[in-house]
């Protein structure tokens, strides 16, 4: 009789940043770990661009989600639980999971964790967990970068905008590097505010590429240059998503509901 052997991969669009992968990916793979300490913990990246970039650079090597899947075919993993960090049901998240089901053949049971804000839930937790660990004057607005995209799924970004606002966090705003809500929309509003100062944090797992150059760089097309430009004073704060506890709380939660723990 064969023996079962469960795995969980953690599956990241990753990053070139060793300090706030340590901060981040890092912490949320070693909450995981200890979330499920009967399966085997893997990890896959999904930009063969940041890939490239660490093996050419620092000769480490990271398995994207092909190689992850043969890898663990070939360790004798029968029953696979997959959780991506990925913050919405986006592109990555569509492709990883065609990835993972060209080996599925090969297994027992695959189960799919759902990315960070999938439900009204996870959006209206994500926020609590979020806005537990900052303290902001009614005179101040802390804006959020997200990354953005052309797939559908971007609409939770305003949706999420509006829903900080229906919970009582009406200086809290939400934009996208890279769609809606843009710079352009968030300058309107926050100028019809009026704060005495701007914070300015990545709403992404990693304080990476987007936080060091898009959002808190002295180029001139930068957010804290044009928020600068517009006459406010502006603090950037260098924390990813995954550095927040509650926001692992929540991967582990949907990694245990796709392993009906939950």
């Amino acid at each position: 009789m064969e023996t079962q052997k469960t795995a969980l991969l953690a599956v990241s669009f990753g990053t070139s940043f060793h300090d706030t992968r340590e901060k981040t990916i890092d912490q949320i793979e070693n909450a995981l770990a200890e979330a499920f300490p009967e399966a085997h913990l893997y990890r896959a990246w999904t930009s063969g661009m940041i890939l490239k970039k660490i093996q050419k650079r620092d000769g480490i090597h990271i398995d994207n989600v092909k190689e992850a899947m043969e890898r663990m075919i070939a360790d004798g993993v029968t029953d696979l639980i997959v959780q991506p960090t990925h913050v919405i049901n986006g592109i990555e998240n569509d492709q990883m999971k065609e990835d993972v089901m060209a080996y599925a053949s090969s297994l027992h049971s695959v189960s799919f964790g759902t990315p960070l804000l999938t439900t009204t839930e996870d959006n209206e937790e994500t926020i609590r967990a979020v806005m537990k660990e900052w303290n902001l004057s009614q005179d101040e607005v802390l804006v959020f970068m997200g990354h953005g995209t052309t797939h559908y799924a971007n609409t939770v970004y305003a949706a999420l905008d509006y829903t900080f606002k229906d919970l009582g966090c009406k200086n809290v705003y939400m934009g996208t590097v890279e769609a809606y809500p843009s710079l352009e929309s968030l300058l309107r509003q926050i100028h019809a505010y009026q704060p005495k100062k701007v914070h300015l944090a990545p709403f992404m797992i990693v304080a990476g590429d987007h936080a060091s150059n898009d959002m808190s760089s002295e180029d001139p097309d930068s957010w804290k240059s044009q928020f600068e430009a517009e006459g406010f004073t502006v603090e950037c704060h260098m924390k990813g998503l995954g550095e927040y506890r509650g926001i692992r709380d929540i991967f582990i939660r949907h990694a245990k509901e796709a392993a009906g723990i939950l």
